[in-house]
């Protein structure tokens, strides 16, 4: 996956314990090879984390 995409991904949270982000999406290590493989499309999960974002679609 591309740091910048998951940089801005709902999914992409920051853990203060181990202090690294992670990615929360609930997959296999079948899925998760495949995404990591897959480099031409992107993350099938990808979810945007930017809530102005999502404003500006209700106004």
């Amino acid at each position: 996956m591309s740091g910048s995409q998951c940089d801005y991904c709902a999914y992409y949270q920051y853990d203060e314990i181990e202090q690294y982000y992670y990615c929360t999406v609930d997959m296999d290590e079948d899925e998760a090879e495949h995404v990591m493989q897959d480099r031409r499309e992107g993350c099938p999960y990808y979810r945007n984390g930017d809530e102005y974002e999502m404003v500006k679609h209700q106004m």
